[in-house]
């Protein structure tokens, strides 16, 4: 749910120049929970880059991701597993990730948009943005990467280095972390944060982290 900036606000915030976002808030949320000290899933394994036609079990994608959520967790302080919880939201646990013309992955498991600055690879896709509360189908371009574990080390890099996130680096409470991703403006949904929370609080995501 990186809408170009997406505001959690439901205003359009200006996007700086790096950052862009959207959300692409499918119906998925589990519940997680808030904020235990995961260990790494007892099955998780980094699965290669292109194995991924089948639709993942909430289970299969927390394995697949894992790796890279523990590696963007080292320079954002953020817990791996709140991590994981975001992406889980922005892809639909990965059954609704940003997908190429071809029907390939972008990869873009964060909804980060393609902002004016952005140089690599896009795609465009069609996600909802709240203008002035009210939910509207948009047309947006994203980023488009070559791997999850590009997508996780650029979505690391936008919560360091955009001042505007600098509230959300270190969060220890998974609570907390959503409503700060909420009120920097991460997506236009006024109910992003309680959304992310609620995956990040629920049994689904704790399920799948205990393996």
């Amino acid at each position: 749910a990186a809408t170009a900036p997406a505001n959690a606000a439901g205003n359009a915030l200006p996007l700086a120049a790096s950052d862009g976002r959207h959300l692409q808030h499918r119906t998925v949320l589990g519940n997680l929970p808030t904020s235990a000290a995961y260990a790494a899933p007892s099955s998780a394994v980094s699965k290669s880059a292109g194995a991924q036609e089948a639709a993942p079990s909430s289970q299969e994608f927390v394995n697949r991701v894992w790796p890279h959520a523990v590696e963007a967790s080292r320079s954002t302080g953020i817990p791996p597993q709140f991590l994981v919880g975001h992406s889980a939201l922005e892809s639909g646990w990965g059954r609704s990730e940003i997908r190429k013309a071809d029907g390939t992955s972008s990869y873009n498991l964060f909804g980060i948009k393609a902002g004016k600055n952005w140089t690599g690879a896009t795609v465009d896709a069609t996600t909802t943005e709240y203008i002035d509360g009210q939910p509207q189908q948009v047309v947006e371009r994203f980023r488009a990467y070559g791997s999850y574990e590009e997508a996780f080390r650029d979505y690391a890099s936008l919560l360091r280095n955009n001042s505007r996130y600098s509230g959300v680096i270190g969060s220890q409470d998974g609570t907390e972390f959503a409503r700060r991703l909420q009120q920097a403006g991460y997506a236009t949904d006024p109910m992003y944060a309680d959304k992310l929370s609620r995956i990040i609080n629920g049994p689904t995501l704790r399920q799948a982290l205990i393996g």
